[in-house]
């Protein structure tokens, strides 16, 4: 089965704009660069993304309490009973 993903290539790193790409390790891949530079206009999506963790990681600076090192882990898609 094969699979097309849209993103972008910055800093060695390949950013997919669909947030469910899931690639496995070790899958062959094919990347085709095309001439069209991502920019604001048209990648609304990200840079919504990029401002919510922008505001999120400032919220954490501001922040006067002692941010722990690590987190407790979470599931999500865990159903709990309330």
């Amino acid at each position: 089965m094969l699979e097309a993903y849209e993103g972008y290539f910055e800093n060695g790193q390949f950013f997919p704009l669909n947030i469910s790409a899931n690639i496995k390790n070790r899958r062959r891949v094919i990347i085709t660069v095309l001439n069209d530079e991502i920019t604001d206009d048209n990648n609304e999506e990200e840079t919504a993304q990029a401002a919510a963790w922008r505001e999120f990681f400032e919220a954490i600076n501001d922040c006067d309490e002692d941010v722990p090192e690590t987190f407790e882990r979470v599931n999500f898609n865990r159903e709990v009973l309330i």
